[in-house]
Formats: structure tokens, sequence, C-alpha cells
């Protein structure tokens, strides 16, 4: 295997983003062969060297890639101590690495989850200042004004800090009518596509709240380039190749 450096080498192993990595071999946590490494941008062979982090060696796996398509009622996460259905449990059972919700939806909502033990691009997917899109379809309870939406776009405050900008597109108003009522309306639905630059927890469940509107159904499409692109519920994908590198450009996570 080709040397690389010691932060690259400790990302691919998924313990952390280079940017976290860097700061481990800094303060005299990483040794090569049984010596501290202070020096960023030190070399090392992952196949021929010994790696430890803190006295631990480091076993690097292949990075993989996987895309669920998560059903309502699965929780976002590796364990749980009361037994609940775990994204992880839809991997094919020949994936022996150990992978990582990179981002999380709720146990009430669905869609698109990325499973993966490369720690850069769980930095880049899941940091808080944003900046990569996720696209969300949303069924609301009512009929939000546009006086309402136009305030969510504007960037909705959230335990005192003002959320990005975000894009909100009208898809369908979906009216319900009471048979008794001669046809009169007597609630309805209103579909909406949600556009996020960061991902906030329960954002959009308390953004739409905020308004008066409940969120009835919450599904996430895409991350970046990636989209769900017809994976059924409960499917499992991949992710390699061109699509791969498509989507590690796209993030600005480096190929």
């Amino acid at each position: 295997m080709a040397e690389q450096r010691l932060q690259k080498i400790i990302a691919a192993a998924g313990i952390a983003s280079r940017r976290k990595a860097e700061t481990f071999i800094v303060a005299g946590r990483v040794a090569v062969n049984g010596k501290i490494v202070i020096k960023l941008g030190t070399i090392a062979d992952p196949a021929g060297d010994l790696i430890t982090l803190d006295g631990t060696p480091l076993l690097q796996e292949p990075l993989r890639y996987f895309i669920v398509n998560k059903p309502r009622g699965v929780l976002c996460a590796v364990t749980d101590k009361r037994d609940r259905p775990l994204v992880v449990d839809f991997l094919p059972d020949e994936v022996h690495e150990r992978l990582f919700p990179a981002g999380r939806l709720d146990l009430d909502s669905e869609g698109l989850v990325l499973l993966t033990n490369d720690g850069d691009l769980m930095q880049k997917t899941t940091r808080p200042g944003g900046g990569v899109l996720k696209i969300y379809d949303v069924m609301v309870g009512g009929r939000p004004s546009d006086a309402d939406l136009d305030t969510l776009r504007s960037g909705w405050e959230l335990d005192g800090q003002r959320l990005l900008p975000c894009d909100i597109e009208v898809l369908e108003r979906i009216e319900v009518h009471e048979p008794r009522r001669t046809g009169a309306a007597h609630r309805g639905f209103t579909r909406i596509q949600v556009t996020l630059q960061q991902g906030r927890k329960n954002q959009i469940r308390r953004m739409f709240q905020g308004v008066g509107h409940r969120v009835e159904r919450l599904v996430r499409y895409s991350i970046g380039p990636i989209s769900l692109n017809g994976l059924p519920v409960g499917g499992v994908r991949e992710l390699h190749g061109a699509e791969l590198r498509e989507f590690k450009a796209g993030i600005g996570v480096p190929k």
C-alpha cells in the first residue's frame, strides 16, 4: 500500500476526521513503530508500519459507503438498549466493517441515510455550519400561509440561534372534506419540498411547529448529489466508482 499522511490514515480508519486527527498528532497521541510523532504531514505506510493511537494499534478497514432508504420506526444508530430496529440492520450480511450513520433522521422520519466508516466524509456531511444541501419531502397539516413560509425561508430562529436560509417550495395542497358537511373543507395537508444547508436536531419539525403546523410525514430524498433514485423503502445500495467520486467532489472531500 502507498505511503500516506498520518492524518489521512487515521481518518480512513473511521476514527475521526482529518482535522481531528491532526489534533491527535500535535498532542503526541500518535506513534509510528513505537515512536511518538508530533509533526503534521508525517508519512507512513498503513500496511507496513505499526501505527498506534494512545498505544492502541490503528486497524485500517477498507472505506465503504452505503445508502439506505430508512423506513419509519427505524433508529439511526448502531446499538440500542431497547432493542429497536436499527438502520445498520439493513446492511448485507457480508459487510463486516463497522459503519456509522453520517447524519441522522429521527425515528418517525424516512428516507436517505448514508452509512460509512470514512471520518472525513462524516465530518463534512454533519458539521453544524452546513454546506451540503439536503432535500426533504414534507407533509404538514393545514395550509401554511405565504407569510409563514417566507419567514421560514429567511432563516428561522432555533434555540436562540438564527438558522441559515432554506429553500421551500409548495408541491401540492390536499383538501380533506367532511362527508357530513356537504363538501365543505374540514381539514387538509400541504406537501412541501424543503432544501436545507444545515441540519439541526428535529429542525424541520420544529420550524413548522413554530408557525402552527404539525409535520405528518418527512422523507429525505438527497444528500448533496446522491439521491434515493428509486431505491425502495428498506433498500440498501453501495456507492462506488464514478457515483462515489461525484459525491465526494460535491461535498468537498478528497478522492
